[in-house]
Parts: structure tokens; C-alpha cells; sequence
């Protein structure tokens, strides 16, 4: 590659990244009017990458809550709530809406219209406050600032890689809406994102640990797909952040189980 088309690409690459933080996170960044939609299944690519951006700000927001002389679980709790905030709650949305769909609806056509429904259900709820609770508790058992750090941002990386395989391999259960009009992503797309985020999670993880999370995130991203497929027969945006939520987890409290 020529110092030219190097030039050319950077430019590519940092947009692409932008893109996926303008959909994946709340932080301002000055993109207004850019369309993300459209932009996403070719900067899908970066969904690791934010990824493990949001673990470093719940990652930060732990260890200084520890420095001040907080206990684990406080600590635990504020760093949840931060990454939250950093992602506007978007993939716990997604969790809530998918969880009361497949609840609630007696078949496919409700299912679709109860996720679309921005009221919280008995069902979101209750899922909602047991994985909020699973993620606090492991992190508090966890312990350790540093090993914190490491869990976190190798779980946020590769849950968030888990939407990309997604996006491409299962279809959109709808004509309209996030999942038919971000596009498919491409299969060098893919392998980009997951080379991307298998390279972090080894980069900041333990080998067996790292194993464990690649593991724990692709069995539970298959099982939601699986799912999707079953009840509404396709994915959704909602059903992406409840693949994002539910591998996170499995890959925190597998983490916790090889430390």
C-alpha cells in the first residue's frame, strides 16, 4: 500500500468509526445529520472497538469510585450506570422491548407490534433488574480495579461484535425499521469485527479467560439469533441490543467462574 492510499483509507476509517459511536453511544461527537442507518453495515466493522471504548469509561468509572474509598459493590453499581449513560441505554431498550415481544405476543404480528411499544412490560422488568443485578454482582465479586478492567472491556468488545454476525447471517424479521435499513454487512466486514475484537480480548485477558468470554458471547448471541428466528422470524434492532445484553452477561459471569 502506497503512502497515498494510506492517506485515502485513514479518512474511511476514522468515519467508520464515528459512525458506529454516533449509533452505539450517546457521546457527542458533531455528526449531526449524518446517517448512521445507511452507514452501518459498512462501519460495522467498529462495533468492537466502541465496544471496548464503553467498557473503558465503566472501567474508569469503577477504579476511581474504588480510589475514593468505596465499596466494590457502590463501585460496580456506578460503573453500570455509566456505560448506560454513555450508550443511552440503547441495548437494555433493545432487551426490554425483544424480552416483552416474545412475552407477550401470542404470535409473530403481536410480538412485532408489542417490541415497537415504548411502555415497559411486567416481563421487561423483571429481566431487566435480574441481568442489571447479574452484571453488578459479578463485577462487585470481581473485585480487583485491574481485573475489572480487563472483564469488562474484553465482554463490552465482543458482546457488541456478537450484533455484527447478527446483522449479516440472520435476516430482518421486518420491511421497514433498523434491521432492514442498516443493510448486511459484508462477510470481510465480519471477519474484520471479529479478528478485531478476538485480538482485544486476548490483547487484555487472560488466555483461558479470553477463551472463556469468545465462548460464552458466541454461545449466547447464537442462542438469541436461534430465538429471534423462532418467535418473530428474524432480527430487529431491538433483538441486536438484547444479543448485545444477554452475551455480555453470559461472557461476565463465565469471566468470574475463571478467575
Amino acid at each position: 500500500m502506497t503512502p497515498e492510499s494510506r492517506h485515502m483509507r485513514l479518512p474511511v476509517l476514522l468515519a467508520d468509526i464515528t459512525a458506529c459511536l454516533a449509533f452505539l453511544t450517546r457521546i457527542p461527537i458533531g455528526v449531526a445529520g449524518l446517517d448512521t442507518g445507511r452507514a452501518l453495515a459498512r462501519s460495522a466493522w467498529a462495533f468492537g472497538i466502541v465496544g471496548a471504548l464503553v467498557g473503558g469509561i465503566g472501567t474508569v468509572t469503577y477504579a476511581v469510585a474504588v480510589g475514593l474509598g468505596l465499596s466494590p459493590l457502590i463501585a460496580a453499581t456506578l460503573s453500570v450506570a455509566a456505560m448506560a449513560a454513555a450508550t443511552g441505554a440503547l441495548h437494555e431498550d433493545g432487551l426490554a422491548d425483544t424480552v416483552d415481544g416474545f412475552g407477550g405476543g401470542r404470535d409473530r404480528t403481536a410480538k412485532l407490534r408489542i417490541m415497537r411499544d415504548s411502555h415497559l412490560g411486567t416481563f421487561a422488568a423483571v429481566v431487566l433488574f435480574l441481568t442489571l443485578v447479574l452484571r453488578i454482582s459479578v463485577l462487585a465479586a470481581l473485585a480487583d480495579p485491574v481485573v475489572v478492567g480487563m472483564i469488562l472491556m474484553a465482554a463490552a468488545a465482543a458482546s457488541r461484535t456478537v450484533m455484527v454476525a447478527i446483522m449479516a447471517w440472520v435476516a430482518p424479521a421486518r420491511a421497514d425499521g433498523l434491521g432492514a435499513t442498516s443493510g448486511v454487512p459484508g462477510s470481510g466486514t465480519v471477519a474484520c469485527g471479529a479478528m478485531i475484537s478476538i485480538s482485544v480480548v486476548f490483547a487484555i485477558a487472560p488466555a483461558a479467560v479470553a477463551v472463556g468470554i469468545l465462548l460464552a458471547v458466541a454461545a449466547a448471541g447464537a442462542a438469541v439469533a436461534w430465538l429471534a428466528r423462532r418467535q418473530i422470524g428474524g432480527h430487529t434492532g431491538d433483538v441486536l441490543g438484547a444479543a448485545q445484553q444477554v452475551s455480555e452477561a453470559a461472557a461476565l459471569v463465565v469471566a468470574v467462574a475463571l478467575s
